[in-house]
Protein backbone atom coordinates (compact mmCIF):
# COMPACT_ATOMS: atom_id res chain seq x y z
CA UNK A 1 0.00 0.00 0.00
CA UNK A 2 1.16 3.58 -1.02
CA UNK A 3 1.83 5.93 1.96
CA UNK A 4 -0.21 8.84 1.31
CA UNK A 5 2.73 11.76 1.12
CA UNK A 6 4.04 9.84 -1.25
CA UNK A 7 1.60 10.92 -4.13
CA UNK A 8 1.75 14.54 -3.53
CA UNK A 9 4.59 16.28 -5.21
CA UNK A 10 7.36 18.11 -4.01
CA UNK A 11 8.91 21.84 -5.09
CA UNK A 12 12.04 21.83 -5.87
CA UNK A 13 13.93 25.14 -5.70
CA UNK A 14 15.63 26.08 -8.69
CA UNK A 15 18.73 28.28 -8.28
CA UNK A 16 18.78 31.83 -8.91
CA UNK A 17 21.11 32.64 -12.04
CA UNK A 18 24.27 34.25 -11.59
CA UNK A 19 24.94 37.62 -13.26
CA UNK A 20 28.52 37.61 -15.15
CA UNK A 21 29.90 40.87 -15.29
CA UNK A 22 30.70 42.56 -18.83
CA UNK A 23 34.62 43.03 -17.87
CA UNK A 24 34.76 39.42 -17.42
CA UNK A 25 32.75 38.53 -20.09
CA UNK A 26 34.54 41.02 -22.70
CA UNK A 27 38.04 39.05 -22.94
CA UNK A 28 36.69 36.12 -23.94
CA UNK A 29 34.46 37.47 -26.39
CA UNK A 30 37.43 39.32 -28.21
CA UNK A 31 39.60 36.05 -28.32
CA UNK A 32 36.35 34.13 -29.69
CA UNK A 33 36.01 37.19 -32.53
CA UNK A 34 39.51 36.47 -33.36
CA UNK A 35 39.71 33.17 -33.33
CA UNK A 36 36.53 33.01 -35.78
CA UNK A 37 38.11 35.34 -37.84
CA UNK A 38 41.30 33.41 -38.04
CA UNK A 39 39.57 30.05 -39.34
CA UNK A 40 37.46 32.33 -41.55
CA UNK A 41 40.80 33.45 -42.88
CA UNK A 42 42.08 29.54 -43.30
CA UNK A 43 38.80 28.31 -44.64
CA UNK A 44 38.36 30.95 -46.89
CA UNK A 45 41.54 33.36 -48.28
CA UNK A 46 44.35 30.85 -47.50
CA UNK A 47 46.19 29.52 -50.44
CA UNK A 48 44.60 32.14 -52.51
CA UNK A 49 46.29 35.99 -53.56
CA UNK A 50 46.98 36.60 -49.95
CA UNK A 51 48.04 33.11 -48.73
CA UNK A 52 50.34 33.12 -45.66
CA UNK A 53 51.57 29.80 -45.49
CA UNK A 54 53.29 27.90 -48.93
CA UNK A 55 51.72 24.51 -50.34
CA UNK A 56 48.48 23.06 -50.88
CA UNK A 57 48.24 21.07 -47.23
CA UNK A 58 45.81 24.03 -45.72
CA UNK A 59 43.77 24.11 -48.48
CA UNK A 60 43.27 20.40 -48.71
CA UNK A 61 42.65 20.08 -45.56
CA UNK A 62 39.73 22.91 -45.22
CA UNK A 63 38.86 22.30 -48.75
CA UNK A 64 35.39 20.16 -48.24
CA UNK A 65 34.89 23.07 -45.40
CA UNK A 66 35.22 25.75 -48.25
CA UNK A 67 32.70 23.93 -50.48
CA UNK A 68 30.14 23.92 -47.60
CA UNK A 69 30.41 27.54 -46.50
CA UNK A 70 30.05 28.79 -50.53
CA UNK A 71 33.88 29.71 -51.00
CA UNK A 72 34.65 28.42 -54.71
CA UNK A 73 38.23 27.34 -55.16
CA UNK A 74 38.55 25.43 -58.35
Amino acid sequence: MMHPSSSRARAIAAPAPVAIPVGALLPWAVFGLLLSVLMLYFVGAEQGAVSLISGHEVHEFVHDGRHLLGFPCH
